[in-house]
């Protein structure tokens, strides 16, 4: 079996263990590092797997997932440069950052796959996009792609098209949450409890979404079958299309876009 070393055990770390367990994958097959002893104590109480510093970890790890915030990388690379083994797969879950500052850091050769997760991981339902450094082969994408598959979906991607994931589906949950919280505003304007209105607003995204995942209708003829001549869905498009809320989606996603080359720029100029 393919031994997993998790290096930072945050919300995506944790799910990421979180999932391999529940996929059958055992907790001796796995080891992670974490910063803060009684977070680690507490995880390995909960979830059975050890814990490591980086150098064990590394030292016996077929697949090497990071999973720090860009902030952290510099000083976690120059640790993980030194004491990974020639030829260890490393998966990076860090937003942001090209597979070329990690080939960088660590032995020649090393084989990296980039990767851009969404928080659903947390729940097992993750869209997960990865690409290929220059040295990652067919095999490194399908390991990496069995490992992510634990947590939700994958799509391969080419790493020139990673900034744009990072806003579509990496930040994505965070605008469908805005969505909501302010349908659910709009709902106690109108008179309703709080309670009751995030109820049929939490319910009829679960269904939309599954509609949406589910149906092999384009998301226009989805919404053009609630949309009856002269009734209140038109009208409240109408609004929407009148605030430009269209254009404004599409310009926050653009914004993302940015600062996530912004972002892989300033830790590489460090």
């Amino acid at each position: 079996m393919t031994r997993i070393a998790v290096l930072g055990a945050g919300k995506i770390g944790e799910s990421l263990l979180s999932g391999l367990l529940a996929a059958g994958r055992p907790a001796g097959d796995l080891v992670f590092t974490e910063r803060h002893a009684e977070r680690a104590a507490e995880l390995t109480a909960r979830l059975g797997v050890a814990s490591s510093d980086v150098a064990g970890a590394a030292a016996k790890a077929d697949v090497v997932v990071i999973a720090v915030k860009p902030q952290d990388i510099a000083p976690l690379l120059a640790e993980l440069g030194a004491v990974l083994t020639p030829g260890t797969l490393v998966v990076s879950v860090c937003a942001g950052l090209p597979t070329a500052l990690f080939e960088g850091a660590m032995p020649a050769g090393t084989p990296v796959v980039r990767v851009m997760p969404n928080t659903p991981m947390v729940v097992g339902e993750a869209m997960s996009a990865l690409s290929a450094g220059a040295h990652a082969t067919a095999e490194h994408l399908d390991r990496a792609e069995e490992i992510l598959g634990a947590v939700g979906r994958v799509v391969r991607v080419p790493e020139g098209q990673q900034d744009a994931v990072t806003a579509l589906s990496g930040s994505g949950p965070a605008y469908f949450f805005y969505l909501v919280e302010a349908m659910i505003d709009a709902g106690i304007l109108l008179g309703l409890p709080r309670t009751v209105a995030a109820d049929l607003i939490v319910q009829s995204a679960y269904g939309a979404a599954c509609m949406l995942r589910d149906s092999a209708d384009h998301p226009v003829l989805l919404r053009e079958a609630v949309t009856s001549p002269a009734g209140t869905t038109i009208a409240a498009i109408r609004e929407l299309e009148r605030h430009g809320v269209r254009a404004a989606l599409i310009d926050a996603i653009e914004a993302a876009r940015d600062r996530s080359v912004e972002l892989g720029r300033s830790v590489q100029t460090r």
